[in-house]
Parts: C-alpha cells; structure tokens; sequence
C-alpha cells in the first residue's frame, strides 16, 4: 500500500514512482496497491491497483506536480489507525509506504506500532516530502529544493520589479516552523542594493519596532525597501505574528492558526509599516504586499537535482523494505559540498535508514550558522549549502 500525505510538492510523484518500481520484480509483491487521499483513501476502501501501470505513465506521472493519489490533512491518532491496520488485514497488506511529512512519518510509526502488538507482519516505511525542509536527521527533503528555486527566482523578479518602481514591497513565504524556504528569497542576490534586503524567519523573534526601523533604514538610504517574511514569523513569545495583527484566525484540522493561503499576514504588516513611516502631514509611501501562496510547492518547474533524489527515496524505501527490514524513515545525507573545492560539482549524498521514533512528531530548525549576525538575513554558509540543489539558474543585467 502507498499512499501521500499532507502538503503536495513538485516531486512527490518521482517518489511516489521510485517506490512502485522498487517493488516491481519482487517475488514477495503480488500485488501493489494506491489509496487516495492518503490514510482516509485506506478507510474508505478508495484504493487502486498499480501493479500493471505501464512505464511510459509512470515516467509522465513522477515528471507531474501535486500528489497523483491525492493527498489528506488528516492527523491519525491511534483508534483511527487501528482502524487502518483492520484495513490491512482484510486486504492482506503487508508493506506499507507513506509519502510525507513530520505527520505522515507519526502515522507510519503507529500503524507499524500497533501491528507488532498486534502480531501481524508489517513492513512499514514513511519516505519523506516536505517543502519545509524541517524533517530532522535530513539535511534536506524531497521537495525542498524545487521550492527553494521557485522562491529565489520570484524574488530575483519582485526585487526587478521593485528596483523599476520604489516602493516597500513585502513578500510572505511558507514555512510555520523553520525559515529554510525564506531564506532561498536571497539566493540570487548579487549586489548590496538587490532585495531582498531583509529576510525575516520563524527562528528569530519579530520585534514590530526593531523591523520597523530597520524597513526605514534601507527605505531612506535607497528609496526602497524589499522584505521577505516567512508566514510563521513569531514575537519573543512565541506567539505567531499573523494571530498578533488580526482578529479573525481560522485553524486548521490539527488545531495551528492557518497561515498559509491568506493574504492577512502580508496585507497588514503593510499597512503597519505605511502607517508608522508616513511623515506627519506627509504622503505615505508606496507600500504593496504579496502572498507566494501554494504555487510555492506545486510550481512546474521542478529542480533536477530534486526530482532525481526524490525518486531514489522511492526506490530506497522499496529496497530496505524488500531486504527484511521492519520499519523506518528514509533520510538524505550529504557526503560533499559546501567546503569542498567545488561545491557545486562536487555535491553528492547518501541515503540512509533511521527508526520511525527518531523523525516522528520533530521538527528541525534553521541551524545558526544559516542566519546572519542581525537575524534579518542568511549567511554565505546557507547560499552555498542550497546552490547545488537548485540546478540552472537565472542572472540579471542592470543599466
């Protein structure tokens, strides 16, 4: 049984592929099968077989953003996933492999869970996708770099389109826990003067009056100013910015204030810093606000660099499933890069398997060596830790 879970992303479909061609030739797999909508696909016998799709599908299927199988919010707690594992035992399922995730990998560890006290024989894998980049024991996830290079490059044009016509221009970025995605917004800057010139991230606390002034300090001394701000920006208290500035806060099926798929967040911080920088009697200035949305992670324009590890991921999952092993979650490692001779050329990684408990329910953060001295922006350390994952990327040329 396979099945996708929580956010979709540019690749969750090559590993969605690895894992069914993983399989494909093995004496032990009669059968394999997809539920749709992830683990509510399961309960609702919504489930296909995938066993005879031909090549030329699947290679067109892995090359396509979004989850193929359609995904699910659903956060399972233990009678949901007994219920799940009841499933499994009608229809005989002896492997399972769950795409996604901090959730999914929580779901995957309480399936297997319960099979083992249950006594029924379960090889259960969570192969990983998050366009967060805040799964630990990874040093980074399928996903994340095909966002990384769609945030860059809209930010390289919104800096472009800032520097034609000065104004304060805020862009909000995913991202509810960690600033890995915000910080790609930097990746091809070139000159002091390029935007963003301020990168805000959950892992530094937001404090209105210190980026206030630090919005008319580069205003004054350039005639613009362009910010990109992750969606989980929070105050010193931990208290998420986006529920601060207004009153209207919709949650989400696991209970977090919803962040994504608003424009709130944007909208008022710019009309926060219009307000207070507008001189008494005074004109107020240009000041404009965009939300990068979910085209973030379904962008079809996926990085090669990506697309080819999620697909190993697939397949790896498959493999150590197929050898005897019970259980586990799928991490990618890098063996070379960053100060290396050539970090580019010389960039590769290693997959590896580590226990279910080890990645279930945690969340990985910005490490510091990432963010600036000033906590507004990220180091050259960050740039050439990303730069290999992005594949070709676009330059800009001034008059």
């Amino acid at each position: 049984m396979i099945a996708q879970s929580g956010g979709p992303s540019a690749v969750i479909n090559q590993s969605l592929v690895g894992v069914v061609e993983g399989l494909r030739g093995s004496a032990s797999i009669t059968k394999t099968l997809g539920a749709r909508h992830g683990v509510r696909g399961m309960l609702e016998n919504s489930i296909i077989d995938l066993s005879d799709v031909d090549q030329a599908t699947l290679d067109r299927v892995a090359a396509t953003p979004s989850a193929a199988l359609g995904s699910t919010r659903d956060k399972p707690d233990h009678e949901y996933c007994e219920k799940v594992l009841e499933v499994f035992k009608k229809l005989d399922v002896r492997y399972l492999f769950y795409i996604g995730g901090n959730d999914s990998s929580d779901t995957c560890r309480i399936v297997h869970e319960l099979a083992v006290e249950a006594g029924y024989p379960l090889h259960a894998f969570h192969v990983p996708k998050t366009i967060d980049n805040d799964l630990v024991h990874n040093d980074h996830t399928p996903g994340y770099a095909s966002a990384a290079r769609y945030v860059a490059m809209a930010f390289m044009g919104d800096s472009l389109d800032n520097r034609a016509l000065p104004g304060i221009k805020l862009d909000v970025v995913m991202g509810r826990h960690a600033g890995f995605l915000t910080g790609a917004a930097g990746m091809l800057r070139e000159r002091e003067e390029d935007g963003p010139h301020l990168i805000l991230m959950p892992e530094r606390a937001f404090v209105f009056d210190e980026v206030l002034g630090e919005v008319d300090r580069v205003y004054t001394k350039l005639g613009r100013c362009h910010i990109a701000v992750s969606e989980g920006v929070q105050d010193r208290d931990g208290t998420p910015v986006a529920a601060l500035l207004t009153d209207v806060q919709e949650r989400d099926a696991h209970g977090n204030i919803r962040l994504s798929g608003s424009g709130a967040l944007g909208d008022t911080l710019a009309q926060f810093i219009s307000r207070k920088l507008t001189p008494e009697g005074g004109k107020a200035p240009r000041t404009r606000a965009d939300t990068l949305g979910y085209a973030q992670r379904y962008w079809p324009d996926a990085s090669p660099v990506d697309q080819r590890e999620a697909r190993e991921v697939g397949r790896f999952a498959a493999s150590q499933a197929l050898s005897g092993i019970e259980s586990g979650s799928i991490t990618i490692q890098r063996t070379a890069g960053p100060g290396s001779p050539s970090p580019v050329l010389d960039y590769a990684v290693d997959l590896h398997r580590v226990e279910l408990s080890d990645v279930a329910a945690k969340t990985r953060h910005m490490p510091d060596e990432f963010i600036s001295a000033d906590g507004r922006g990220v180091t050259p350390a960050f740039c050439d830790w990303l730069r290999p994952m992005l594949g070709d990327m676009p330059r800009a040329g001034w008059l």
